[in-house]
C-alpha cells in the first residue's frame, strides 16, 4: 500500500495510467464518453455565465430561484443520504453495513463538493460570500446558518474518511457521529429556508425540516445501491453484499411508505387547510406531469420491487433504485418550482398588465450545461477515488 501527503493510504497501483487504464468495455466507454461530456458541458456553461452573467440563466425577478439551486438540493441531500447510511456501521455498530462505510462517506465528500461546484455559479460571488460568512455572521439568516453548517459537515466527513482510510475507528467514529449531527442540522436547516418562507403559504410549516431528512436516508440509500451495483458488476453472489443489499432493502421500504403518508396528509393539509393560495398551488401542482414523475418513480415503482420479494433482487433493486434517483431530482426541481409559481399578492398590476396567474420557468441551456457538468464532476471524483483508495471493507475490520 502507498502512503501519500498526510499519511494518506492509496492502492499501490494508483497512478494516471491506473486511472486511465479500466475496463474498456462498451458501458465503461459510454460511462467515459458521457462523463467527459458533461464535463465539457460545464465548461462551455460557467464560460457563458462569466460574460453574460445571470442574464445567460432562465431565471427572473418572479422566479429568482432555478434550476441551479434545484440541482444544488438534490447533490446535498445525496449527501446527507450517503452520510446517514455509512454511519449505519462505522458510528451506530449496525455490522451488516460497515462493508459499504468507507464507499458511502467518500460519496458523502464527493457529491457535496459537487453542490458547490455547482451553486458557486448561482452566488454570483462565491469568494465574497465565505469572507463575509466569516467576518459579518447573520446569525438570525437561515441561509447563513446553512452554508455554515454545510461547510463545517465536510470538513468532518473528510476528517472521519481519513481515519477509516487508517483503520483508526475509534477517531472515526467520533468524527463520523460529530458530522453526522452537524449535517443533519445542516440538512434540516436547509427545510427551513422553505419553511420560513412566510410569503409562500405552500412551503411554509415545519414540514420541510423533517421531509428533507427522511427523503436523504431514502436518496442514500437508492445510491448505495447504484454503487455496489456499479462496483460488483450487478453479480451480487457474496452473502454478505446479499445480506447488506437486503437489509437496505426492507430499510428503503419503511421509508418509502412513511413518504407516502407524509406526503398524503401534506397534499390533504394544503388542498383542505383553508388557505386558498395554499390550495391554489397544490391543484396547479397535481395537474403537472413532474409532479407524477416525482411519486411513480421515486416512490411506487421502487416500493412494487421492494414489495415483490422483500429485497431479496438486488439487481431489480439496482434499477429501480436509478429510476428512484430520476424521481428523487424531479422531487428537488418540483420543490424549487412550485414554491415560486404562484405571483406573489404584491406584485404591481398596471393598467395595461396584469400579473400573470402562473409564473412559468425553463431552465437555459447555460443552467442545463452547469447541471449535467456538475453530474459529471460528481462521477469524475468518485471514479478517480476509487482508483486511489481502498473503499472497500478491510479483514479485521
Amino acid at each position: 500500500m502507498k502512503i501519500g501527503p498526510l499519511n494518506i493510504p492509496l492502492k499501490e497501483d494508483f497512478s494516471l495510467k491506473s486511472i486511465l487504464g479500466f475496463e474498456k468495455t462498451p458501458l465503461n466507454m459510454l460511462i467515459a464518453v458521457a462523463t467527459l461530456a458533461m464535463l465539457a458541458m460545464f465548461v462551455i456553461g460557467v464560460a457563458n455565465y462569466l460574460v453574460h452573467g445571470h442574464e445567460a440563466y432562465g431565471v427572473t425577478r418572479q422566479h429568482p430561484w432555478g434550476l441551479l439551486i434545484a440541482v444544488y438540493i438534490f447533490f446535498v441531500v445525496s449527501s446527507t443520504g450517503f452520510c446517514i447510511v455509512g454511519s449505519l456501521g462505522d458510528v451506530f455498530g449496525f455490522k451488516d453495513f460497515t462493508m459499504i462505510s468507507k464507499r458511502a462517506i467518500f460519496g458523502s465528500i464527493v457529491t457535496i463538493l459537487a453542490g458547490f461546484a455547482v451553486i458557486a455559479f448561482e452566488i454570483g460571488h462565491p469568494v465574497r460570500m465565505m469572507i463575509y460568512n466569516v467576518i459579518s455572521p447573520g446569525l438570525t439568516s437561515a441561509i447563513w446558518w446553512m452554508g455554515t453548517l454545510y461547510g463545517l459537515y465536510l470538513t468532518f466527513m473528510i476528517i472521519e474518511f481519513y481515519f477509516l482510510l487508517n483503520n483508526d475507528m475509534k477517531k472515526a467514529k467520533i468524527f463520523g457521529l460529530t458530522g453526522l449531527l452537524v449535517g443533519l442540522a445542516a440538512h434540516s436547516n436547509l427545510g427551513g429556508v422553505f419553511g420560513f418562507l412566510n410569503a409562500r403559504t405552500i412551503s411554509n410549516g415545519v414540514y420541510y425540516p423533517t421531509y428533507f431528512i427522511l427523503t436523504a436516508f431514502i436518496t442514500g440509500i437508492y445510491l448505495s445501491f447504484i454503487v455496489m451495483g456499479f462496483r460488483y458488476k450487478l453479480n451480487f453472489s457474496d452473502e454478505k453484499v446479499k445480506k447488506l443489499l437486503e437489509g437496505l432493502a426492507k430499510i428503503q421500504g419503511l421509508l418509502i411508505s412513511i413518504l407516502i403518508f407524509f406526503m398524503t396528509w401534506k397534499l390533504l393539509t394544503d388542498v383542505y387547510g383553508g388557505m386558498p393560495t395554499r390550495a391554489d398551488v397544490a391543484h396547479h401542482m397535481l395537474h403537472t406531469g413532474a409532479f407524477w414523475t416525482e411519486v411513480i418513480c421515486a416512490m411506487l415503482i421502487p416500493l412494487a420491487v421492494i414489495l415483490k420479494d422483500f429485497g431479496k433482487s438486488p439487481v431489480l433493486m439496482f434499477w429501480a433504485s436509478l429510476i428512484g434517483m430520476v424521481g428523487i431530482f424531479f422531487m428537488r426541481y418540483n420543490l424549487v418550482h412550485d414554491t415560486q409559481v404562484k405571483p406573489l399578492q404584491m406584485m404591481k398590476i398596471t393598467e395595461y398588465q396584469l400579473p400573470p396567474e402562473w409564473i412559468e420557468y425553463f431552465p437555459s441551456a447555460t443552467e442545463i450545461m452547469i447541471a449535467l457538468g456538475g453530474l459529471g464532476l460528481c462521477i469524475l471524483l468518485y471514479y478517480v477515488g476509487t482508483r486511489a483508495f481502498n473503499l472497500d471493507e478491510e479483514e479485521g475490520h
